[in-house]
């Protein structure tokens, strides 16, 4: 019974089928989309090139432009979801850009299927963009590079850098390169292709509050415990210094000529780090001086063999 029903459905079908085929309405559609716009050739002989548009290829055209900018589209807002308003505007700039690109190689593509003739195009494309490439290839590196930061999301506005051994506070992204200014008030302007071939520290994408440490050496016979007071005085003291996490002191080491410690804390203010911690250097060297800690200076020992004649 299942099996006669299923039958009649397929007769119905292909009936419905065949009607649509065979009706003038079906023929007209297929008519108009086989209708020529142009047909002419080019050239003569071997160079020959024969050119013909019909309706169907300029639908086929629109449907994958409208589908590509689809994409785009799509691809953007997933991108951009999670960026700030500014680096929205700039992301967009250099998308807008690229769309036109993609949009060209896709026409090129397009047309290359119907049987268009576009091996010419694609060469001079290639040579051009290689050209262009080599001459350029720094600019398009920072280019990417910016891209890439506005994408990964690896350093904002106001964050600490270091790079290359130059510490920064970052004023301004651009998409060629990051602008930042020095503790002493220099800009500093860093093409965005070093961020991908050099290592980068961040001092504030967990905040500004960040551990620091000061070494000091001193002379061996010094009271240890005394030496570890000083020094934890010395940071409790400094107002910037904060009292969560405490400060700690480590015994680091047995030196050549001195007994090493490291002193660490907290401070909240990564960029101006290095005034708490001259302030501290001051008081350590103060507190030393008053408990006759001595800071001792690299020692060596000569022994002088003497030799007598026989």
């Amino acid at each position: 019974m299942q099996d006669n029903v299923t039958e009649k459905i397929g007769q119905e079908v292909d009936n419905v089928s065949d009607a649509i085929t065979e009706s003038s309405a079906w023929q007209s559609f297929i008519d108009i989309l086989e209708f020529k716009l142009f047909d002419f050739s080019v050239g003569s002989g071997e160079d020959a090139h024969h050119i013909m548009l019909k309706v169907k290829y300029v639908l086929l055209v629109v449907l994958v432009l409208f589908t590509t900018s689809y994409f785009l589209r799509w691809v953007k807002k997933l991108v951009t979801r999670k960026m700030p308003k500014d680096d929205k505007v700039k992301f967009n700039t250099v998308f807008s850009f690229a769309r036109w690109i993609i949009y060209m190689i896709v026409m090129l593509v397009v047309f290359d299927s119907i049987g268009f003739d576009v091996t010419a195009v694609f060469a001079a494309s290639a040579a051009l963009l290689i050209g262009i490439g080599l001459a350029l290839q720094t600019l398009f590196q920072d280019i990417i590079s910016g891209v890439f930061i506005l994408i990964d999301q690896s350093v904002h506005v106001g964050d600490v850098i270091e790079l290359e051994g130059k510490v920064g506070k970052v004023e301004e992204i651009k998409l060629r390169t990051t602008r930042a200014v020095t503790i002493d008030n220099k800009v500093l302007v860093i093409p965005n292709h070093l961020y991908l071939t050099n290592s980068l520290y961040n001092w504030t994408q967990n905040g500004k509050i960040t551990r620091e440490h000061i070494t000091v050496g001193v002379a061996y016979g010094s009271d240890v415990e005394l030496v570890k007071k000083l020094l934890l005085e010395a940071a409790t003291k400094n107002e910037q210094v904060l009292d969560y996490p405490e400060p700690i002191v480590l015994f680091t080491n047995f030196g050549d000529s001195a007994l090493d410690f490291k002193l660490v804390f907290t401070l909240n203010d990564s960029f101006q780090a290095a005034l708490p911690k001259s302030a501290i250097r001051f008081s350590i060297d103060k507190l030393f001086r008053a408990h006759g800690v001595s800071i001792p200076f690299p020692q060596r020992d000569i022994h002088i063999i003497s030799q007598t004649k026989e």
